[in-house]
């Protein structure tokens, strides 16, 4: 055989490796076993292929058409078939009844979807029974699309046409317009910020039992009004607690409200003869949990304000107060407080906490003046009804019932719901006092109010020497209020507490009054008091004519009186000790003692009929030719008793009786004004000793006091 080409002989020896590579590739394979497949076959399911041109194309057109598809579906679908769906869903969330009874038109296809229903009813909560709370012809929103995908909602367009909303406050505080479904929601009602608003023919009506008030009102925004009267107005008239009521709302234009400039308003609201006006901005439109104003209040008595605000404050004298007024959530707030109540100036700041049960009120108010019968008002009283004084036809009338029945105590019935619903932390300072009974020139008292109990402690009042200091409780708690005051008086001087001239008494004075009683007046409250009272005058001097007419000498104590004689004996001590019960303080002792005379007494003060009946025996310490010795008497009423001697026709009783007057009197007036630290003078201390041993419980007293 003829030799092969090279070529011929490499392409044999290739041919030769594949085959033995083959028949070892079988023999591995064989070796192997099934495993080698199944790893092929997983070897073949991993590997990658990159899409063809076509297949993209293919996907590509897939999607378009779905979206075509959406587009014309969302275009084309007849909306009205989702009404049931979506009233039944609301009706569930909401816990009442709602309809979308006429045609719902959706534009969901843009980045501005708006939707436009008619027909939409919303039913009463079952409580409230048949009815509805809204009926709204025609409403038609937009909103933008990009935010609300983030959870952001911004409405570009908000219309209602021909709305009718009626609402409903019930005495147990349940309202129609509470969309909770029993959830309880502490949150303040806050709206998205709106472009452009627009409210045409609305009409509201509100009955809240509540606060006793009705209101028949409409509401219209629009950009239609003229340039002039542009923007929103809200407007009503109806009653408040039996008092006429009107409302006005008025705020900027609408149109283009920009979420980060305030939007500004004014509002007049007016009930009888109390009336606020306000001017002011919503920093976040519509966002009502925040807001400012400039506020002006005036009227007859700041608790009528109780019916607008829910917030119980005391009965005042007529008033005009202004203040910045802010929101922020749940706190509000009112800064920069003045003006006057009554005849007196107000000054300071005012916080008011909502979301709890009862709001919490804490403030801090001062007086550079107070005109004290101002204070009366608060009680239950009347101020004074002099000419130039600030008073209310009703508080006049008060006045004049008072003293037609020479009434000093105000029997006006305590209202005990508005103290129950707040709690409160207040305090009060004064400057300077005038028109009082008392010298009184400055003051301070801490007023807390917890659950229906409301304490003032501490209470000071300052005189020009010594001080009047104490507490008082009201528990308004339980179904009749108890009142419980213990005051005191102390480092106290006579002249200055009874301005007499001439001054025919001088002397130390220290005293205490404590007592508590159950009733829903002042009057009531006093009329069935149990406790004691005390006043003691430790020493101090009396004129000489005054003390013999205790005795009674009417020849020399006249004589000396109606002489240029102002000649003055000490005093050695006075006691006057009373015990309280059931309204009646009877006098365990009366005690005068002065170098000349000594005056011991007895009686009682009726404080249900306000009357008191007192006699004083003189005796003196001297042999006298002329002397009477019938006892002086002071009889009456508190406003104006009358001061006599017991027995008939005596010679210049007249003379004797206004001698007396000036004396006796005062003890009287001074009872609610008592204090421990009494009998620290050694003379006062023996003759408190020398009543003990007669039997008089005076020195018990004047041990506990010496304890304290």
């Amino acid at each position: 055989m003829p030799d092969e080409p090279i070529y011929l002989r490499a392409r044999s020896g290739l041919v030769r490796a594949r085959d033995r590579a083959a028949d070892s590739l079988r023999r591995a394979r064989g070796a192997i076993g099934p495993g080698w497949e199944r790893t092929r076959s997983r070897l073949r399911e991993t590997r990658i292929k990159r899409p063809s041109n076509r297949a993209l194309a293919w996907t590509g057109g897939i999607v378009g058409a779905l979206v075509v598809a959406i587009a014309l579906f969302l275009i084309l679908f007849d909306w009205n078939y989702l009404r049931g769906p979506i009233g039944r869903y609301a009706s569930a969330k909401t816990g009442r009844e709602i309809v979308l009874a006429g045609n719902l038109d959706v534009k969901a296809f843009s980045f501005q979807p708006r939707a436009t229903v008619e027909g939409i009813r919303v039913g009463n909560p079952k409580w409230a029974g048949p009815g509805q709370t809204a009926d709204i012809k025609k409403l038609d929103v937009q909103v933008k699309l990009m935010p609300l995908l983030v959870g952001q909602v911004v409405l570009l367009n908000l219309e209602l046409n021909q709305a009718k909303v009626d609402l409903r406050r019930d005495l147990q505080g349940r309202a129609t317009w509470d969309f909770s479904n029993g959830k309880e929601s502490k949150k303040p009602f806050k709206m998205p910020p709106i472009r452009r608003f627009v409210i045409n023919d609305g009409h509201l009506r509100m009955v809240d039992e509540k606060r006793k008030l009705v209101l028949n009102g409409e509401i219209n925004a629009t950009e239609e009004m003229g340039r002039a009267g542009r923007g929103f107005l809200m407007s009503g008239d109806g009653s408040l607690n039996g008092n006429r009521f009107r409302l006005r709302i008025q705020g900027g234009p609408l149109l283009n409200v920009d979420s980060r400039k305030p939007y500004p308003f004014d509002a007049d609201i007016r009930s009888g003869a109390t009336r606020v006006t306000a001017k002011g901005a919503i920093p976040k439109p519509f966002d009502l949990a925040q807001f400012s104003m400039n506020v002006t209040a005036q009227g007859p008595d700041l608790a009528a304000l109780y019916d607008l605000t829910g917030v119980a404050l005391p009965n005042t004298p007529p008033y005009r107060l202004n203040g910045r007024l802010s929101r922020d959530e749940q706190i509000y707030k009112i800064e920069g407080l003045s003006g006057r109540v009554g005849d007196s100036d107000l000054s300071g700041f005012i916080s008011v906490e909502t979301g709890d049960e009862r709001p919490y009120l804490k403030a801090d108010l001062r007086t550079r003046s107070l005109d004290f019968d101002d204070l009366a008002a608060i009680f239950g009283g009347a101020p004074s009804r002099k000419a130039g004084e600030t008073i209310s036809p009703e508080q006049a009338a008060i006045g004049r019932k008072m003293a037609a029945q020479r009434r000093l105590l105000p029997d006006t019935t305590l209202n005990v719901s508005k103290i129950r619903s707040l709690d409160a932390d207040v305090r009060y300072r004064v400057a300077a006092i005038h028109d009082a009974m008392l010298p009184l020139r400055s003051g301070d008292v801490t007023v807390k109010l917890e659950r229906g109990l409301l304490s003032a402690n501490p209470l000071t009042l300052d005189l020009p020497q010594g001080k009047i200091t104490g507490q008082a409780h009201l528990n308004a708690r339980a179904e009749t209020p108890v009142t419980e005051v213990d005051v005191r008086l102390s480092n106290a001087r006579l002249e200055q507490l009874i301005p007499i001239k001439g001054e025919p008494l001088a002397g130390s004075f220290v005293g205490r009054i404590k007592l508590k009683g159950a009733g829903n007046s002042v009057h009531r409250a006093a009329s069935n008091a149990d406790g004691e009272v005390l006043a003691v005058v430790p020493s101090g001097e009396i004129r000489e004519a005054f003390a013999e007419l205790l005795g009674i000498n009417a020849a020399r104590g006249l004589g000396l009186l109606f002489s240029k004689d102002q000649g003055s004996v000490p005093i050695r001590c006075g006691v006057a000790h009373f015990q309280a019960r059931n309204g009646v303080l009877t006098a365990d002792r009366i005690v005068f003692d002065t170098k000349p005379v000594l005056a011991t007494g007895a009686g009682t003060i009726n404080l249900d009929s306000e009357t008191m009946n007192l006699r004083v025996q003189g005796k003196s310490k001297e042999l006298r030719l002329v002397r009477l010795l019938s006892p002086i008497t002071v009889k009456g009423p508190l406003l104006g008793p009358k001061v006599g001697i017991e027995t008939g026709k005596v010679v210049a009783q007249g003379g004797v009786a206004v001698a007396l007057a000036a004396v006796v009197t005062p003890l009287a007036v001074l009872l609610p004004f008592i204090d421990p630290g009494l009998a620290k003078d050694a003379s006062c201390a023996s003759l408190i000793a020398e009543a003990g041993r007669e039997g008089a419980p005076v020195k018990t007293v004047a041990a506990k006091t010496a304890r304290r």
